[in-house]
């Protein structure tokens, strides 16, 4: 379980916290939309999630542990992060480099760099760009290669940031049913963000909505 217990977060130069006395859970096996009113802090809440910014009263707890006590690569073996914008996070000059980069840093020797990196490429459809470069796939491919590094790690948990902008429906379907196959085949647990309320609808197990 993710547990968030009275978390306070204030950027520098803002005289209102944009978190105040803030507390939710997530549970494995469950997606969770993240919604409210622009302003409201979602974004602030999921960095603070995973341990991009540290709260200045309260605490994150994953699965028992207090993640200021972890550093981010350890948070990222349990909690994945997918920006709103995936290009921000990938880097490699390959699609293969880019799932097998995590492994590596984890000590896997090839062998097992190699078969994990091919099973989340093929899990989500990328088999066919493995040598391709990240930066000129489609927004979709990108999407899906930063879910296949950040699962790769054996993360328990994704929490995704407005992953269903600028995306139309189609690919707004897609995306769920892609959340879908990850809660049901990995247990994994998804928090995400998103305005969209046909998305919510047919994708989430429940909604937190953000204090104004």
């Amino acid at each position: 379980m993710i547990k968030a217990e009275g978390i306070t977060y204030s950027y520098k130069n803002s005289a209102v916290p944009a978190l105040s006395d803030f507390s939710a859970h997530f549970e494995r096996g469950e997606i969770v939309a993240v919604r409210g009113s622009n302003g409201c802090g979602k974004t602030t809440f999921t960095k603070l999630l995973v341990g991009i910014l540290r709260p200045a009263a309260g605490r994150v707890l994953i699965c028992g542990a207090d993640i200021c006590g972890l550093d981010l690569f350890e948070i990222g073996q349990r909690v994945g992060y997918v920006f709103q914008n995936p290009s921000r996070q990938l880097f490699c000059d390959t699609v293969f480099n880019e799932v097998a980069y995590g492994l590596r840093n984890m000590g896997l020797d090839d062998d097992q760099t190699k078969e994990i990196s091919e099973h989340y490429l093929d899990y989500f459809d990328l088999t066919d760009h493995r040598e391709s470069y990240p930066g000129k796939l489609s927004h979709g491919e990108k999407q899906r290669l930063a879910l296949a590094a950040v699962l790769a790690l054996g993360t328990e948990y994704l929490v995704l940031d407005e992953p269903t902008s600028g995306l139309d429906v189609l690919r707004q379907r897609e995306l769920g049913d892609m959340l879908l196959k990850v809660k049901h085949d990995l247990s994994c647990g998804v928090v995400f963000v998103s305005h969209e309320a046909d998305f919510i609808s047919q994708f989430a197990d429940r909604e937190l909505v953000m204090p104004r």
